[in-house]
């Protein structure tokens, strides 16, 4: 087993086109890694890098405590796991997981146990004679897994592995790549674009933008306390309300105005954060849909964060509705209970809670307050 370190790595292609800028990653030994971000991020070409598909242009990488930037990808001790599976189709399926040990010469009698080993625990060993065409999508990845599995590898590197899946296939594999990372006691890296899959998966997620990591964190603190608009963004679904508000004095604290309201901002969050030089300036408050709140206790507790709005959409999503508002010339979207009495080109009341406000510098899109 090992852990990763990539120090200072660079990514340049001809032309002076940089990818990857001054990466800085310290990957601890058995974690469950996730790289994401939108496409053209650079998060396939750091998983690249780290697997020697790719050459490090600058910096150095260690996997272990061994560097490995000049190491061909056959000597990393790495196993990947490509999106498009990479399977031999004029092979069995027991044959695609023995080949790598095939290669190396191992004896036949531990092939056998090695592979039986793997196909028993992602429940393949009824598949282990047939062709990979003859394979559900599923299928075809476990094999994939498999075939990584039977090497012993101290690193599993994962490209996107479930989008060629269905979203029900989907969800069922994520459990099962989780449950085998907890079995296998490896060190798991992956990557991918959807923000559910890492928010389910991962130990802790990079979150990258234009090749540079924005922030990297635990699921739970990446969206409770996004650093910045783009991980604020990125991170959740729906996705986080933005709404551009003049912060005022109220008494000793502060509030912000939109679209004809005004609502203080907890001095609890206040007292931390240099408030004085934004004062009738704009700024960006965060609030997560399930921050706003219809249900009428709430509503009179919260008054002084209470606002209007029409309805314009109301999807049903099953134990919840979203709704689509329209508050002055600011859309929002609520998440709410699904026992809520609201509809299309209803006029509704709706308090937002101040505790969970994040504000945002509009200028360099930094955290103020979350």
């Amino acid at each position: 087993m090992a852990s990763i370190s990539l120090e200072h790595i660079k990514k340049v292609y001809p032309g002076n086109v940089e990818v990857i800028s001054d990466l800085n990653l310290e990957i601890r030994d058995k974690e469950f890694i996730i790289l994401v971000g939108p496409s053209g991020c650079g998060k396939s070409t750091t998983l690249r890098m780290i697997a020697g598909l790719e050459e490090i242009s600058d910096g150095k990488l260690l996997i272990g405590d061994r560097v490995v930037n000049d190491v061909a990808p056959k000597d990393r001790d790495i196993a990947m796991v490509f999106q498009s599976y990479a399977l031999y189709p004029h092979m069995t399926v027991y044959k695609n997981m023995a080949f790598a040990l095939t290669l190396r010469k191992v004896p036949k009698d531990e092939i056998d146990r090695k592979v039986h080993e793997a196909a028993k625990l992602l429940d393949i060993e009824h598949l282990l004679n047939r062709k990979p065409k003859a394979l559900s999508g599923g299928q075809r990845q476990r094999v994939a897994l498999g075939r990584a599995m039977v090497r012993n590898p101290a690193v599993f590197l994962l490209d996107e592995p479930l989008s060629n899946l269905d979203a029900k296939l989907r969800t069922q594999m994520r459990t099962e790549i989780s449950k085998l990372h907890k079995k296998l006691g490896t060190t798991f890296v992956y990557v991918t674009h959807d923000q559910t899959e890492a928010m389910t998966m991962g130990d802790r997620i990079v979150v990258m933008k234009d090749g540079v990591m924005q922030q990297f964190d635990t699921p739970q603190n990446l969206y409770s306390s996004p650093c910045n608009l783009f991980v604020a963004g990125f991170i959740g679904s729906p996705q986080m309300n933005f709404i551009d508000a003049v912060v005022s004095r109220e008494g000793d604290g502060y509030a912000v105005e939109f679209c004809g309201f005004r609502i203080p901002l907890p001095l609890g969050k206040t007292m931390n954060a240099d408030m004085a030089p934004y004062v009738g300036k704009t700024v960006i408050l965060g609030v997560r849909p399930e921050d706003f709140h219809v249900e009428e206790a709430f509503l009179d507790m919260s008054k002084e964060s209470v606002l209007s709005a029409d309805v314009e959409i109301a999807e049903l999503m099953g134990a919840e509705i979203y709704l689509y508002l329209q508050c002055g010339d600011q859309r929002l979207t609520a998440r709410v209970p699904s026992r809520t009495k609201a509809g299309r080109g209803d006029h509704i009341r709706i308090a937002l809670d101040r505790n969970r406000f994040h504000l945002f510098d509009k200028e360099t899109e930094q955290v103020i307050f979350h």
